[in-house]
């Protein structure tokens, strides 16, 4: 009898754990696809249900709230900028949580995001496993995980310039004319092609374990790295975790 029990109790455990990372949840009437998303046109209105994989940042303009989320689900990334949010609001966009969002798709230098839209809750919950996209560096294939967590793994810390000319690892901002608390910008190397990555400080401020981490890389190191595949003009993804491998 208690090894029924055992079994019942196994069983019902599993599904739920299941049940509290399944992106199998109903579909919410008048949301599209991540498909039908990306074949619709800049500047027409969208309305997609995804979740929240990192908040970005949260401030406030002319008695407006609003956030920048980064959001996954089964099939794609997104990106949702100058979305309106009270702080409170903010702060139940927890890792997981599903929300439905209604605003202006917007292309900007190769960014594919929702702008100026509104949310609400709804339920559900998913958190995304990193891909590795390592191989699909240089490939046209890499723009359409866009917005997704990936990793990066055993890529070379390169030299950037600074302001004097010396060979450094990294940059405050993209031409070294920032301070501490600035973005930070590195180069990185595969295969022989070098690519510019970020630490944006707004996603991971100057006391998180990343910036901490880029800061004491040295050129030559060989690294792992995860982050959300964003875009500016090519990949420039945000990174959010660095490991020195070698």
């Amino acid at each position: 009898m208690k090894k029924i029990l055992y079994v019942v109790f196994a069983l019902l455990l599993m599904f739920t754990l299941v049940g509290c990372n399944s992106n199998d949840d109903p579909k919410i009437e008048g949301a599209l696809t991540y498909e039908e998303y990306m074949k619709k046109e800049a500047n027409t209105e969208v309305t997609v249900v995804a979740y929240v994989q990192a908040k970005q940042s949260w401030w406030e303009e002319e008695g407006q709230g609003k956030a920048s989320i980064y959001a996954q689900d089964k099939d794609g990334g997104y990106f949702f900028y100058n979305l309106k949010c009270t702080k409170a609001e903010y702060e139940k966009l927890t890792v997981g949580t599903r929300i439905k969002v209604t605003g202006n798709k917007a292309v900007w230098s190769g960014e594919v995001e929702i702008m100026d839209g509104t949310f609400e809750i709804v339920k559900g919950k998913y958190v995304a496993e990193t891909l590795d996209v390592t191989a699909l560096l240089g490939t046209e294939e890499l723009i359409k995980h866009q917005n997704k967590l990936v990793s990066f793994k055993g890529m070379t810390v390169e030299a950037k310039k600074d302001a004097e000319g010396k060979d450094v690892a990294f940059l405050y901002k993209w031409n070294g004319s920032g301070e501490e608390g600035d973005d930070l910008y590195f180069d990185v190397s595969l295969n022989g092609t070098k690519y510019t990555f970020t630490v944006e400080s707004y996603l991971c401020d100057k006391d998180s374990d990343v910036y901490k981490a880029v800061k004491n890389l040295k050129i030559g190191d060989k690294i792992d790295m995860e982050g959300f595949l964003y875009w500016y003009n090519g990949v420039n993804p945000h990174i959010t975790k660095v490991t020195v491998v070698k």
